[in-house]
C-alpha cells in the first residue's frame, strides 16, 4: 500500500510507482469518483476512454452515421 500526506493546500503527491503503472504524467486529467463512502482517483487517459467504447450500445449506428457524414464531406 502506498501512502501520501495532504498539504495545507489540499494537494497530494501520487507515488512514482502508481504514476508509472497508471500512465499518469504531467497534464493528465484525473476524476474523483465517490463510491460507497470512498473515493477513487481515476486517470482520464487513452486507456480509460478506450474502455468506454461500446458502452452506449448503439450497435454501430453512430459509427455508420459518422462514416456516411465523412463520405458526403469527401464528395463535396
Amino acid at each position: 500500500m502506498e501512502t501520501s500526506v495532504v498539504t495545507v493546500k489540499g494537494q497530494i503527491v501520487i507515488p512514482a510507482r502508481i504514476r508509472q503503472k497508471f500512465e499518469i504524467k504531467k497534464g493528465t486529467r484525473v476524476a474523483f469518483v465517490e463510491q460507497q463512502g470512498k473515493f477513487i482517483l481515476q486517470p482520464l487517459n487513452k486507456k480509460y476512454f478506450a474502455n468506454l467504447a461500446g458502452v452506449l450500445g448503439t450497435k454501430g449506428k453512430l459509427l455508420r452515421s459518422l462514416m456516411e457524414s465523412k463520405k458526403k464531406e469527401r464528395e463535396l
